[in-house]
C-alpha cells in the first residue's frame, strides 16, 4: 500500500479554501500513485473551530463540503477529518471517501478535555473501532487522542487491523514532536503493526501545529518523516523506507514555531504590516528580528520612543538593529508628551511616573496602528508576564504578543542563536550583553525589582508549568525569599495576564487556554 500523508495548513472557518487545499492534496497524491491519502483532524473546518461547532449552519456547511470532497475521489481512498452529525450528537470524525462517494464515517473515541482541549463541550465520542479492507491491507483510522491511549489501538489489533492510521491536530510545544513520536513507536511495537500519523501544520491564534507527520514500522522504526512547520505531502510504501527528515534542534524548532505562528496570525487575519516599539533592549530586538524573518523587512516598522532615561547606548542600538534588518525605523521622542501629562498633574512621581512613560509609548503605537492599519506586536516575555513586570495599557498594549511564552533566559538563547544562524550580528552584541532594564527611571535594572532571571525562571517554570507547591520548591533547593517573592507576584498578576494580547504557545503550559487561574483567589498554598 502506498500512503500519502498530506500535512496541510488549514484555516479555521475557511470551508471553501480548506476544500481546495484538500482537493489539491488529493490530486498530488493521485499523481504520486498513492492508494490512500490522509488529511489531518478536522481538515475540513480547521482546528480548533471552537464554538463555530455550536452553529448548526456551520456544521451543515462542513458536511456538505465533505460530500463534495468525497465526490472528487476516484481510484483511491481519502481519509478526511471533519465534524459529522449523528442522532446522538456531533462527532469529531474521519470521513472515508472513495470511488466518488462517502464510504464510511469513523467517530473519534477519546475526547481530550485538558490543557488547550475542550472537545467534550462539542462532541460525543464513538464507541467502536473501524477496520477497512483494502486489497493488500486491513487498516483502521483513528483521530488524534485515540492513539495517545493504548485501548483504541489494541481494539484495532484485536479486530484484525494490519495498519493504524491517525488523523491529528497535535499542537506544538518544546519537546512535543520527539515525545509524540516515541509514543507512536510504542503503539506500533505493542500491537505489532505499522503506524501512520498525519498532523496539521500552521498557526491558529495561540496554537501552532508543527506537522512532523510520520510512518513507523511494526518494530517502531521510523520509515518516513515529513519536515516540521511547513506543508508537505509525505509519500511512502508501507514497509519500505522513504524520506526521513531529521528533527531540528530545540532552538531552531522554537524559531520556526514563532515565525510560522506570526506569519499565519498576520496573514489569516488580513493584516499587512506590523509595528513594534524598539527600545534597544533584548526583547524588542528579538521580536523585530523574528518579525523580519516571518514577514520580510518591508512589512516591519520599528519605532524608537526615547525618554529622558533612555541611554545613548540603547538609542543607538535600536537604530543599528533596524538598519541591519533593513526595516523601517522612526524615532519619536516621548518627553514632550510625558511633560504634558505632568503639567496636568498626572503621573508626576514614583511608579505612576514610570508607568506613564510606558503608557505614552503604548498609545503612540496604537495610534500608528489606527493610522496605517499596522498590527502592534507586544514585546513582553513570559518571565515578565508571570510576575506582572509590565504596564497595563503600556508595554502590554498590542494585537499579538509573539514571545509571550518565552522565558527571559530563552530570549537570550534565541538571540544568540539567531546571530549564529545568520553568521552575523543581526542583534548587536551590545544588546545581548547589556543588563536588562526598562529605563523608566535613572540607573534602573530589572534585578532591582526581580531576582536574577536565571534563578527566577527556574522557579517560574516549576510553579507555573509543573504546579509545584512552595514546600516542594523549597525542598528542591530554591531560596525561600526568592520563592515567596515570585509566588506572590505570580498570583497577584493574574488580572494583568487576562488583559494581555494573545501569543504563541511554546511550553507545555502557557498562560491563557492552558492555565486558567481565578483572578479573585485567596488560595496561597
Amino acid at each position: 500500500m502506498r500512503l500519502a500523508l498530506a500535512q496541510i495548513n488549514a484555516v479555521v472557518g475557511d470551508l471553501d479554501g480548506n476544500r481546495e487545499r484538500i482537493l489539491s492534496a488529493i490530486e498530488d497524491a493521485w499523481a504520486a500513485s498513492a492508494d490512500v491519502v490522509v488529511l489531518p483532524e478536522l481538515a475540513v473546518t480547521g482546528y480548533p473551530p471552537e464554538d463555530l461547532l455550536l452553529r448548526p449552519a456551520f456544521v451543515r456547511a462542513a458536511e456538505e463540503s465533505t460530500r463534495s470532497i468525497a465526490a472528487a475521489t476516484q481510484g483511491m481512498i481519502a481519509l478526511v477529518g471533519t465534524p459529522w452529525s449523528f442522532d446522538d450528537g456531533l462527532a469529531n470524525a474521519c470521513a472515508v471517501c472513495g470511488g466518488g462517494e462517502l464510504m464510511a464515517i469513523y467517530r473519534k473515541r477519546l475526547l481530550p478535555n485538558y490543557g488547550v482541549f475542550d472537545e467534550k463541550r462539542y462532541f460525543e465520542p464513538g464507541l467502536e473501532p473501524l477496520v477497512l479492507d483494502y486489497p493488500t491491507f486491513k487498516f483502521g483510522p483513528t483521530v488524534c487522542e485515540d492513539v495517545w491511549e493504548p485501548e483504541p489501538a489494541a481494539a484495532l489489533a484485536a479486530a484484525g487491523a494490519e495498519l493504524l492510521i491517525n488523523l491529528s491536530a497535535s499542537p506544538f510545544h518544546i519537546g512535543k514532536a520527539e515525545s509524540r513520536e516515541a509514543m507512536l513507536a510504542e503503539r506500533a511495537r505493542t500491537n505489532g503493526f505499522p503506524v501512520a500519523f498525519c498532523n496539521l501544520v500552521g498557526g491558529q491564534d495561540e496554537l501552532v501545529f508543527d506537522g512532523h507527520s510520520v510512518v513507523l514500522a511494526a518494530d517502531g522504526e521510523v520509515l518516513a518523516r515529513a519536515p516540521g512547520f511547513e506543508e508537505h505531502l509525505l509519500v511512502v510504501d508501507v514497509g519500505d523506507r522513504g524520506e526521513v527528515v531529521p528533527f531540528e534542534p530545540e532552538l531552531e524548532q522554537m524559531r520556526k514555531a514563532l515565525v510560522l505562528a506570526l506569519r499565519d496570525y498576520v496573514g489569516k487575519n488580513g493584516f499587512g504590516d506590523v509595528v513594534l516599539g524598539l527600545s534597544g533592549g533584548i526583547d524588542s530586538a528579538l521580536v523585530a528580528t523574528l518579525a523580519v524573518d516571518a514577514l520580510g523587512p518591508e512589512r516591519v516598522h520599528c519605532i524608537s520612543m526615547p525618554s529622558r532615561y533612555s541611554s545613548e547606548g540603547t538609542k543607538g542600538d535600536a537604530q543599528r538593529l533596524a538598519e541591519g534588518l533593513g526595516c523601517d525605523f522612526r524615532e519619536l521622542p516621548i518627553e514632550a508628551m510625558v511633560t504634558s501629562f505632568h503639567d496636568a498633574g498626572v503621573g508626576t512621581s514614583g511608579l505612576a511616573a514610570e508607568n506613564l512613560q510606558a503608557r505614552v509609548r503604548g498609545m503612540t503605537l496604537m495610534s500608528l496602528s489606527n493610522e496605517h492599519g499596522w498590527l502592534v506586536l507586544a514585546t513582553g516575555n513570559k518571565s515578565e508576564l508571570s510576575v506582572g513586570y509590565s504596564t497595563l495599557y503600556g508595554d502590554l498594549a498590542g494585537g499579538f504578543a509573539l514571545i509571550k511564552d518565552v522565558y527571559k533566559t530563552d530570549v537570550f538563547r534565541l538571540a544568540r542563536y539567531l546571530n549564529e544562524r545568520a553568521g552575523r550580528e543581526l542583534i548587536p552584541s551590545s544588546i545581548i550583553e547589556r543588563a536588562p532594564s526598562a529605563e523608566l527611571r535613572a540607573d534602573q535594572r530589572d534585578e532591582d525589582s526581580l531576582p536574577p532571571y536565571d534563578v527566577l525562571d527556574r522557579v517560574l517554570e516549576a510553579y507555573v508549568e509543573l504546579d509545584r507547591s512552595r514546600e516542594e520548591l523549597l525542598a528542591e533547593g530554591h531560596e525561600p525569599a526568592t520563592v515567596d517573592r515570585a509566588l506572590a507576584l505570580i498570583d497577584r498578576a493574574e488580572y494583568k495576564r487576562r488583559q494581555a494580547p494573545p501569543g504563541v504557545k511554546l511550553r507545555p503550559k502557557a498562560f491563557g487556554r492552558d492555565r486558567r487561574t481565578p483572578i479573585t483567589n485567596r488560595w496561597r498554598g
